[in-house]
């Protein structure tokens, strides 16, 4: 087993990282999400540099992590598997909006509400830093990442 096995090895939870950036909603699936810091609550978030949701994250300077549940490999794949360039990810689906203005999911695990404020760029990622202004919890258990979900 080489580098790529080891690395897959990794566990993940599964987000859904949503932008409202001058009305224009979007939402992309990612499971490269963590806290950083407890003072003040910080969290990073790694977006592919080429993904739709990189620039409107940049402009709009604020995101929402929505914490999928598990029952909601659907609604990841739906995020996940087509661009925000193409298509209104969010016709059709159920939201709210959060202080900043970007989207909540109904029936998630957990919600953060985030202020953008830094950047790291990270090989063909960059890492957006938020500061968590807002959030919620449910008694939902949180929605782990299996590739076998989404790439079978």
């Amino acid at each position: 087993m080489g580098i790529e096995e080891a690395l897959g090895k990794f566990t993940y939870g599964v987000y859904v990282v949503g932008v409202n950036c001058k009305g224009r909603l979007n939402g992309i699936t990612c499971a490269w999400v963590s806290r950083v810091s407890h003072r003040p609550p910080l969290v990073v978030v790694s977006v592919g540099k080429k993904r739709f949701s990189y620039g409107l994250i940049l402009e709009a300077g604020a995101f929402s992590v929505n914490v999928l549940a598990r029952d909601q490999v659907e609604l990841a794949r739906h995020f996940g598997l087509k661009s925000g360039r193409d298509t209104d990810k969010f016709a059709g689906i159920p939201y709210h909006t959060a202080p900043s203005g970007s989207p909540i999911l109904p029936g998630v695990a957990a919600w953060l509400d985030c202020r953008l404020v830094g950047t790291c760029e990270a090989g063909d990622h960059t890492l957006f830093i938020g500061e968590v202004l807002h959030g919620e919890a449910s008694d939902s258990e949180p929605l782990l990442y299996d590739p076998r979900d989404y790439w079978t």
